[in-house]
């Protein structure tokens, strides 16, 4: 086989292969040759062989030299075709080539060898040079089926059993004559006739091998989880006289389009935790899951530490992978005639699962090679070092420089070092020339800046003195540089604030956005931009971050939002910019009915401090509501170890809020953060005497009033953010939200205007069908409180009084994980409603349970629904909001 890789230049050289005593595919002893073309010198080739779990590789890199190109570059070698690849495992590459076989001289079933002979002659080899390679591998851990998805081929390797299961060698009188392939018709072809259209069948006593190129017409697309995946299905036939056997072998690889997602910043694979067409026998039971790039596994402190993410839920195994990460490479492209990048990695997941009806074992292993589509990149030319650069020569070693001549002076050698002018003398090897270099730097006097518009012309005249040693012969060489260079303009930040919100403005500056935006201690990404509102427009862009968003530093007095601007290749810090508010709301109010809320914020000075363990002077009076931020006390006046103090004229009323002195103990010897103490004090006046004018009217009527029944009414809205200030329209729904979003759902009163009512969230569901009745149906809120047996666990927001919120009594508001419905189902195209059972409470006369305080008692959640008498319906609203598909 000799295959013709086209010229590159210079002499052929042919490189003979020579692979041992196959038993895997239809090959026997071959030599395989491969031409391509050198110049004048070559290195010998690197060689490395390496045995993995049922293949061995080996990789050949070799270093060409070519005089059009810089010494030591390397060239690409192309090997046999696509079909021959995929039928050896074979990749090609710049810089290596690597054969894979299984079963190459194979042993028992334990051992297998392979072995090359390279072979490297041309017109500059005084003889051919020969190298071996050859390596044994031991494999014992088989199991039952193993899968193999590579980029280019797919392999089942099964063992032999009868149709009903059991296992059974095949003996040496049974032979391979027919293979049907179901696609999914049946298509029954001769063994041979398979193997000539790219199929590699074999068999040892124990085992039936077949790798199937995925571009073969024998393959095709099946829909697994929502996840496109190639399968070939194949049954082949033994015969031995009048007895016939046959074994089955499938294998299910995944196709990118549908199964991956790109981000700016990362990279999301689904595999379908459950792969339908590989199931034989009964339910599957997941044992083994690994992660690994370039066919090597990683163990979980290598995950972490490149930052990769991987998730096992009931439908997916979910693959995260940062782009630029550790692991993957990037490489140029030319689109347009625009430079563009794109990032390749080679992500691995491999598992293992049995059956429960046959209790035997498969192990699926896919190397899953993935690139990002092309992401714009334009150059920038630059001068970092602002330095003129020059090289003078070649000269004999008898010529010394004396003195350089500039348009205002004459400095020696001596002077010019003095003075930060680099020059050097450079000799070459062998002694015979020498060459002078010489660096001015463009902010030298010497050097002339002339400005033109958006750039600077940096120039420099120069006269060389030299001389002849050995007769002092003068003699004088004249130069001349010139440098323009883009008046660089750096990036910057401004911004400010009002009562609610942060304003941030970015300038680009001369080289455009070629930096990357941290806001606080998180990046800028595409999610979160969209949540603060981006806008761009070609020279800056600009967003909004809510006071009480992460990103923000909250003090008891002030707020401060932090960004900083760092290069994407250097990751140095280009500009920071900070800016500080005063806080939005009063830290205590006083109302005149004796009711008390304070607010204690989480301070700099104290970052180890949990807000949700704060309490009031009774240990038992904790926080309303709590965060990792902040924490919200509601109290009166005669609770909670409130003291009350005269003073002239007024009365006050004051208590404390810090952590109980158990835990605060506990805190001080464990830590050198100062205490947290806040005073709560609020002052009523005793003697006030206020005038009330009024006018009296005659009464046209009597008032009077009939006794009647009614309803309130309530809403539920779906807010597009977690900042609830534009919600979906009921002319929008159904409306469609991927697995990674949040849903944000807020529950209004809408009538009466009274500060004294408030509306509590019983219980919250969500279902598959609009009837709040049906089945299956998902327990978000119970008794008031998330679900405490839920992964994705309801997030409450608080409200705050803005410019259309007037009672925050009047609001609930929550937040709800995606992943929270996709995790139990198989499909991820599926609607739901969400329902809730709303309690109108009245503070002045409150009828327990929920109407105490949304998730007063948290336990209450472990005993799930509680049962309520038919009566009891009357005292709620219900409220249903959908249908919302998930995608």
């Amino acid at each position: 086989m000799r295959v013709d890789v086209g010229p590159l230049g210079g002499k052929l050289l042919e490189v003979g292969v020579v692979i041992s005593e196959l038993i895997f595919l239809d090959f026997k002893v071959f030599p395989l040759l491969l031409l391509f073309c050198v110049t004048t010198f070559f290195s010998p080739p690197t060689l490395r062989q390496l045995c993995h779990s049922s293949h061995t590789e080996f990789s050949v890199s070799v270093w060409l030299q070519h005089e059009d190109r810089p010494s030591g570059e390397r060239h690409d070698i192309h090997l046999p075709s696509k079909l021959f690849c995929s039928k050896c495992g074979n990749k090609t590459g710049h810089v290596t080539f690597s054969f894979k076989f299984s079963f190459c001289d194979l042993q028992k079933d334990e051992a297998f060898t392979t072995a090359f002979q390279l072979r490297f002659h041309g017109s500059q080899l005084a003889e051919d040079e020969i190298y071996q390679m050859a390596e044994t591998c031991h494999y014992t851990a088989w199991a039952c089926r193993e899968i193999i998805c590579d980029h280019n081929y797919m392999e089942a390797s099964e063992c032999s059993r009868t149709q009903r299961g059991h296992k059974r060698p095949i003996d040496a009188g049974f032979r391979m004559t027919t293979i049907t392939f179901f696609t999914p018709a049946e298509k029954v072809m001769k063994v041979i006739d398979a193997q000539r259209s790219g199929h590699g069948i074999a068999n040892t006593p124990k085992r039936l091998v077949l790798r199937s190129p995925k571009t073969s017409p024998e393959t095709y697309t099946q829909n697994v989880a929502g996840v496109p995946m190639l399968v070939v299905k194949t049954s082949t036939v033994f015969e031995k006289k009048w007895l016939v056997t046959r074994i089955d072998a499938a294998a299910a690889c995944p196709i990118q389009e549908g199964s991956v997602f790109f981000t700016a910043d990362t990279i999301t694979w689904y595999l379908p935790r459950r792969i339908d067409p590989l199931i034989s026998f009964g339910q599957p039971k997941l044992l083994e899951v690994y992660m690994g790039i370039d066919g090597q596994r990683l163990d979980a402190a290598e995950i972490e530490a490149r930052w990769y993410s991987l998730t096992v839920t009931d439908t997916y195994i979910i693959s995260v992978i940062p782009i630029g990460a550790v692991g993957g490479y990037y490489k140029s492209h030319v689109q347009d005639g625009q430079y563009h990048i794109s990032y390749t990695v080679e992500p691995m997941i491999e598992m293992f699962w049995t059956e429960d009806a046959t209790h035997e074992g498969t192990r699926y292993k896919v190397f899953f090679p993935i690139t990002t589509p092309l992401l714009p990149r334009p150059p920038q030319v630059t001068d970092p070092e602002r330095v003129f650069k020059l090289e003078l020569g070649y000269f004999c070693p008898d010529v010394a420089l004396v003195n350089i001549t500039f348009p205002s002076e004459v400095l020696s050698v001596t002077e010019c070092r003095a003075r930060g002018i680099n020059v050097l003398e450079h000799m070459s090897p062998n002694s015979s020339y020498k060459v002078f270099t010489l660096e001015v730097p463009f902010t030298d006097p010497v050097v002339q800046q002339t400005s033109q518009e958006g750039a600077t012309v940096y120039s420099l005249h120069l006269v060389f003195g030299l001389v002849v040693l050995d007769d002092f012969a003068p003699f004088s060489h004249a130069a001349y540089v010139q440098a323009t260079l883009e008046n660089i303009v750096p990036p910057s930040v401004s911004g400010g604030c009002d009562y609610q919100n942060f304003y941030i403005l970015v300038k680009y500056g001369t080289q455009g956005l070629n930096f990357q935006t941290a806001v606080g201690k998180q990046i800028l990404t595409q999610s979160l931009a969209q949540q603060y509102g981006f806008a761009e427009n070609g020279t800056h862009f600009s967003f909004v971050v809510p006071f009480f968003d992460p990103a923000v530093e909250l003090s008891s007095i002030k707020s401060r939002l932090d960004v900083t601007l760092r290069n994407l290749e250097t990751n140095t810090i280009i500009k920071e910019f900070s800016v500080a508010c005063n806080f939005i709301s009063s830290l205590t109010e006083c109302f005149p009915n004796g009711t008390m809320t304070a607010l204690a914020v989480k301070l700099e000075s104290v970052p180890g401090l949990n807000p949700s363990q704060l309490t009031l002077r009774d240990p038992t009076c904790g926080p309303t509501y709590s965060d990792e931020r902040y924490a919200y006390f509601v109290f009166t006046g005669n609770s909670c170890g409130t003291t009350r103090k005269f003073l002239p004229n007024m009365m006050m009323y004051e208590n404390e809020i810090s952590l109980p002195d158990e835990l605060g103990a506990k805190r001080a010897s464990n830590s050198e953060e100062p205490e947290y103490e806040l005073k709560v004090s609020c002052y009523y006046d005793i003697n006030t005497t206020y005038a009330v004018a009024f006018q009296p009217r005659q009464r046209r009527n009597e008032p009077y009033a009939e006794n009647a029944k009614g309803q309130l009414q309530v809403a539920m809205r779906l807010a597009l953010d977690d900042s609830y200030s534009v919600f979906h329209r009921v002319e929008d729904y159904p409306i469609t939200k991927y697995l990674q979003q949040p849903l944000y759902f807020e529950v209004e009163l809408l009538t009466p205007a009274s500060p004294e009512v408030s509306v509590e969230l019983e219980n919250c569901w969500a279902t598959l069908d609009q009837d709040r009745t049906s089945r299956p149906r998902w327990n978000l809120i119970i008794n008031g409180c998330a679900n405490p047996v839920d992964q994705y666990q309801v997030i409450f927001h608080p409200v705050w009084t803005d410019a259309r919120v007037q009672y925050p009594s009047h609001f609930k508001r929550f937040e709800i994980k995606m992943f929270a419905f996709a995790q139990d189902q198989e499909d991820l195209s599926r609607q739901l409603f969400v329902h809730c059972d709303v309690m109108i409470c009245d503070a002045r006369n409150p009828l327990g349970g929920v109407c105490n305080g949304q998730c007063m008692n948290p336990d209450n959640g472990n005993k799930g629904i509680r049962l309520r008498a038919v009566s009891d319906e009357d005292k709620f609203n219900h409220v249903s909001l959908g249908p919302i598909r998930i995608s």
